[in-house]
């Protein structure tokens, strides 16, 4: 039986055989951990890393609207967000967004980083989607 990061690690490098960021169109790489949401745009061609965020410097620039509309928040779907780690993964988000269109940077790959697709890693795309990066 395979433990649940093993899952993890094998959809991970099942994902990257397939998504290979450029100069033109980075990867948009999402970790979470048990208490924090990052995102960073990588050039792999290079091997650098473009643009970094994370939720602690959403918190630090004053951010505090996502913990207090966290409730209230909807998303496209009408969806209520209901936790502050998934209004915040939103904000993280958005921030990308922001600091990639800011680079000239529009369009992206999306790399989820072997996470299923729900929750704090849906929230994150639809933040960045919100922001204005295409992918």
């Amino acid at each position: 039986m395979l433990k649940k990061q093993e899952k993890r690690q094998r959809r991970h490098k099942r994902v990257r055989s397939r998504v290979r960021g450029v100069s033109a169109r980075p990867r948009l790489c999402v970790f979470r951990s048990n208490k924090h949401v990052y995102a960073k745009l990588i050039d792999d061609d290079s091997g650098k890393t473009l643009i970094s965020a994370s939720d602690s410097e959403v918190k630090k620039q004053g951010s505090r609207k996502a913990e207090k509309t966290a409730e209230s928040k909807k998303t496209d779907d009408k969806k209520e967000i209901k936790t502050k780690n998934i209004s915040l993964a939103y904000e993280v988000g958005k921030l990308v967004a922001q600091k990639s269109l800011a680079k000239e940077i529009k369009t992206v790959v999306f790399d989820r980083g072997g996470y299923k697709y729900h929750g704090i890693v849906r929230a994150l795309a639809e933040g960045a989607r919100d922001g204005g990066l295409k992918f």
